[in-house]
């Protein structure tokens, strides 16, 4: 009795969206990627050339995950900042929290988002993908400073110094270096009061606003 073949698992015109949510799954779950193109192909139930109809190699496999990491990264954002209402103030400090769980939650995608080898970082960093991430804090920047809530400085700077902050602590968070006998029980908070100091114009008698 001949071997039934393996039920496909996508319909016409899906193939490239299953092969992207099977390699996420695989990330999910061995926390890496070390994964290679025959293994996506048989985790979806295709055959070993189907996925180089879509990807020619690995790297632009993995170049599409990380691009899609900073989709979600940015989705994470404006949900965070759309539940903080209309102060920019406010918004700052979930956005902040989202960004580092999203880094804790998916600790593989975020890795491979920042430092893999094998994926062109400069077609990664210089999409509109990455650039959108950045774009949805400097918006928020941009808002405060225009309402007198932060200091007029280069929006670009500023952002760029959230962003610094947040992916050093997401890392740290990621490698379990935030012990709490070094750096007390909450790092983001005090990390982000400190950064707010240099952000934030004081109210009419010089006092700092509350981020907690």
């Amino acid at each position: 009795m001949t071997e039934a073949a393996p039920e496909r698992r996508y319909h016409h015109g899906d193939l490239r969206r299953t092969l992207i949510e099977t390699a996420l799954g695989v990330m999910r779950e061995e926390q890496n990627w070390q994964f290679t193109l025959r293994e996506i192909a048989r985790r979806a139930g295709v055959s070993h050339a189907a996925p180089y109809k879509h990807f020619p190699d690995k790297a632009a496999l993995l170049t599409a995950l990380a691009m899609i990491g900073f989709d979600q990264l940015r989705i994470a954002l404006i949900k965070a900042r759309s539940n903080a209402g209309g102060d920019p103030r406010a918004a700052l400090l979930p956005m902040a929290r989202a960004y580092v769980d999203f880094g804790t939650d998916n600790p593989a995608l975020y890795r491979l988002m920042f430092g893999a080898e094998g994926v062109n970082r400069s077609d990664v960093h210089l999409s509109e993908n990455a650039i959108g991430v950045l774009d949805t804090v400097t918006d928020v920047l941009q808002r405060g400073q225009s309402e007198g809530a932060f200091r007029r400085r280069a929006v670009r700077d500023q952002a760029t110094a959230c962003w610094s902050l947040l992916h050093g602590i997401t890392m740290l968070s990621i490698d379990g270096l935030l012990l709490a006998e070094k750096v007390g029980l909450e790092p983001l908070d005090a990390a982000f009061r400190t950064i707010m100091e240099g952000i934030a114009n004081g109210d009419e008698n010089g006092r700092m606003p509350d981020v907690r």
